[in-house]
């Protein structure tokens, strides 16, 4: 039986990013996905058009049920719009914390279109970042985050907030190389380097996020998760830099 993630998320209608890439993401890693929407969006490939919010109490409802559908073996946030989504969530996952969960912290298109407001941001440093095994932010996601500019004082900051592990994604990094940086406590940090590509491929932090998702919920320690996720995306833009 495949292991089952749950995938809270917004909707993308060009199918690049998104519930959608979750979703084939975890197919193709040998798990089965449940999505939970949060939000539905009209989008392009270039920009996000209009975006429509779900109530916060239809998505609380949607994760109930998911949760009750039989085992889950991890849980994946992205985009979750507004304070009283992320409220809604936090309150369904509080007595849940035997569920891995991981927060891939989706606050800005990178068209530039807001999708988590500032209530929103607060509430998740609040009220979800305790909660999770994992939070996954790229460089300017983790300044927002932390006010902090260095990513041992971003990992600082967000472990002093209750997350109990940090990726640093480095992808938005400068030199030859895409550095990313899991802290876990006091342990110094493990680094995962691959080859800088000039490819352009949208929701690889969504499907970052859900390759770990997936190599947690099939038995992987989270240094391993986070390795092999890393090879998966890597795989990708290897392959996006050489297509026509």
């Amino acid at each position: 039986m495949a292991a089952v993630v749950i995938v809270i998320g917004g909707t993308d209608s060009s199918g690049g990013a998104g519930i959608s890439k979750d979703v084939s993401t975890l197919t193709e890693l040998g798990c089965e996905a449940r999505p939970v929407v949060t939000s539905v969006t009209a989008q392009t490939d270039r920009a996000v058009q209009s975006v429509s919010a779900m109530p916060p109490d239809q998505v609380a409802q949607q994760l109930s049920s998911a949760l009750a559908s039989g085992p889950v073996s991890a849980i994946k946030t992205g985009m979750l719009h507004s304070g009283g989504t992320v409220m809604a969530i936090a309150k369904v996952l509080q007595d849940r914390a035997e569920i891995p969960l991981i927060i891939d912290p989706v606050l800005v298109s990178s068209s530039g279109t807001e999708l988590l407001n500032a209530e929103g941001i607060g509430v998740l440093k609040s009220q979800l970042l305790p909660l999770c095994k994992l939070v996954t932010p790229n460089l300017p996601e983790a300044e927002m985050l932390t006010g902090c500019r260095h990513p041992d004082r971003q990992a600082a900051a967000l472990l002093e907030l209750g997350a109990r592990a940090v990726l640093i994604k480095g992808g938005h990094g400068t030199g030859d190389r895409s550095v990313d940086l899991l802290f876990q406590g006091d342990q110094p940090a493990a680094t995962f380097e691959a080859p800088r590509l000039k490819a352009t491929l949208r929701g690889t932090g969504c499907m970052l996020a859900s390759a770990i998702a997936a190599k947690l919920a099939r038995g992987n320690d989270l240094e391993e998760a986070c390795s092999s996720a890393k090879q998966f995306v890597g795989a990708k833009l290897q392959q996006a830099a050489v297509e026509p």
